[in-house]
C-alpha cells in the first residue's frame, strides 16, 4: 500500500507540472492560433498518442452504462474546458488564468461529497479553504493587475466543466483502466471540436505546430493519464486539492518564459496554496503504543 501511495503521489506530481506548463504554452501560442483550432489540434495529437498505447495492450471496452459518464467527461472536461481555457488566455495572462480555473477543486470537493458520497472530511474542507485563500491572494496580486470580465467568465466556465468532468470520471476508473478512460474521453472531445478543422488547417504553421504537438502529447496524453492513475487510488476531493499547486508553478514558468512577473504578494499566496494542499492530504498515523499485554510495570529500585 505504501508503494502504491508513492506511485499515486508521483503521478499527481507529473500532472501538476505538465498542467502548469500548459497554461504558459497556451498563452504563448494563443496569439497565433484561435481557441477552437488549438483545442482540436491538441486533442487530435493526444488521441493519437494515447491510442498507440491503448492498442498495444489488451483492452476492456466500456459497458453501455459507462458511455453516459464518458460523454460527460469527454464533452465537458476535454471539449468545453479546452475551448474556454484557450479563449480565456487570449484575455488573461497564464498565472491569472491558472488561479481562476483553480476554483475547480472546491467544486470537485462539493460535487464528490454530494454525488460520490466521499463526504466532507474536516481536513479536506480546511485545506481547500486555505489553498483557495492562497489563490485569491495570488489573484489580487496578478502580474497585470487587471482582468477582463469575459476572460474571468470563461475561466469560471472552464472550472465548472473541469469539476463535472472529474466527478464523472471517478466512477469509471473503478471499472476501466485509466489509460482507456483518458483515451476515449480525449477522442470524444476531439470529435466535438471537429468543426474547427478548417481553422486548424489555416492557422497552424511551422512555427506553431510543435507547440500543438507538445500540448497534445504532454499536458494532454501524459498528464491526463497520470491524473486518472492517481485519481483511481485516492478520492476526487484530495486529487482536486492537489491541483492548487498548479497556479504557483504557472506563475513561476510565466515569469521565467514569458516575462510575466508576479507581484511580491503572489509568493505569499503560493505558500498558502502549498499549506492548503498539505493539510488536505495529511493523514494522521495511528498511535504506536509501547505497552504489550504481557508487560509488567518495572519495580522501583
Amino acid at each position: 500500500m505504501r508503494k502504491q501511495g508513492a506511485l499515486a503521489a508521483g503521478a499527481a506530481a507529473v500532472t501538476v507540472v505538465l498542467w502548469a506548463s500548459a497554461f504558459v504554452a497556451i498563452r504563448h501560442v494563443g496569439a497565433d492560433i484561435s481557441a477552437g483550432a488549438l483545442s482540436l489540434g491538441r486533442l487530435l495529437v493526444g488521441s493519437v498518442v494515447l491510442g498507440i498505447f491503448v492498442f498495444m495492450r489488451p483492452r476492456r471496452w466500456p459497458a453501455r452504462a459507462d458511455w453516459k459518464l464518458l460523454l460527460a467527461c469527454g464533452l465537458l472536461w476535454f471539449g468545453v474546458y479546452n475551448l474556454a481555457l484557450n479563449e480565456a488566455e487570449r484575455h488573461l495572462d497564464a498565472g491569472t488564468t491558472a488561479m481562476l480555473v483553480n476554483v475547480g477543486p472546491l467544486l470537485i470537493a462539493l460535487l464528490a461529497g454530494l454525488f460520490l458520497r466521499e463526504g466532507f472530511p474536516r481536513r479536506l474542507v480546511i485545506g481547500s479553504l486555505v489553498a483557495f485563500g492562497g489563490v485569491v491572494v495570488i489573484g489580487l496580486s496578478s502580474s497585470h493587475g487587471s482582468a477582463e470580465t469575459w476572460g474571468v467568465v470563461l475561466c469560471l466556465i472552464a472550472a465548472a466543466a473541469y469539476a463535472i468532468g472529474v466527478v464523472s470520471q471517478k466512477p469509471l476508473l473503478a471499472r476501466l483502466p485509466a489509460l482507456e478512460v483518458t483515451w476515449l474521453s480525449c477522442v470524444i472531445g476531439a470529435v466535438a471540436c471537429l468543426p474547427f478543422g478548417p481553422a486548424l488547417v489555416r492557422e497552424v504553421g511551422p512555427s506553431t505546430v510543435w507547440w500543438v504537438v507538445f500540448l497534445g502529447a504532454f499536458p494532454t496524453a501524459i498528464a491526463f493519464t497520470t491524473w486518472a492513475y492517481a485519481l483511481a487510488r485516492t478520492t476526487a476531493g484530495r486529487m482536486g486539492a492537489t491541483t492548487y499547486l498548479v497556479p504557483p508553478l504557472a506563475i513561476f514558468l510565466g515569469w521565467l518564459l514569458l516575462g510575466e512577473s508576479p507581484a511580491p504578494l503572489a509568493y505569499a499566496g503560493g505558500v498558502l496554496c502549498l499549506v492548503g494542499v498539505a493539510i488536505s492530504r495529511y493523514r494522521a498515523r495511528p498511535a504506536i503504543t509501547m505497552d504489550r499485554p504481557d508487560s509488567k510495570p518495572l519495580s522501583k529500585s
